[in-house]
């Protein structure tokens, strides 16, 4: 913890000393982003910057509910294809078609799902055919 401002000093004198101070020490050396470019400066501000840059560092994103189920459902029939068992690529689509059967029963706001349920039966033959072929 640093120490109170002496009576008759600056402040900004006392703060430049507190950061060489720190400097000297190394303190500043472990730091994110040490040694590397600032970010662009000429792009338009932003309020919400450092709500967006945490989003993007913990891998969130905020899509509407049938754009997200729209990625989900890509994302189950690529993990089908490299399923290792029939009973891995049933399970998987049957996980996903019950999430897009509610979507369609009870659609969720923005835009149109546009998608309909796997058949996981023809899902279940292509993903024979692709460990024969």
């Amino acid at each position: 913890m640093t120490e109170r401002k002496p009576p008759g000093v600056s402040f900004e004198s006392w703060v430049d000393k507190q950061i060489r101070d720190a400097s000297e020490r190394g303190d500043f050396k472990d730091l994110p982003g040490f040694g590397k470019p600032l970010p662009d400066d000429t792009a338009p501000y932003d309020e919400l910057w450092w709500v967006k840059g945490k989003m993007h560092r913990e891998g969130v994103s905020v899509l509407p509910p049938t754009l997200a189920l729209r990625k989900e459902a890509e994302d189950a029939r690529e993990a089908a294809g490299r399923a290792a068992t029939e009973s891995q690529v049933r399970r998987i689509l049957a996980e996903v078609n019950e999430k897009i059967e509610a979507a369609i029963r009870r659609p969720p706001a923005g835009p149109p799902l546009g998608l309909g349920p796997f058949d996981i039966d023809a899902a279940v033959r292509e993903w024979r055919a692709g460990r024969l072929g």
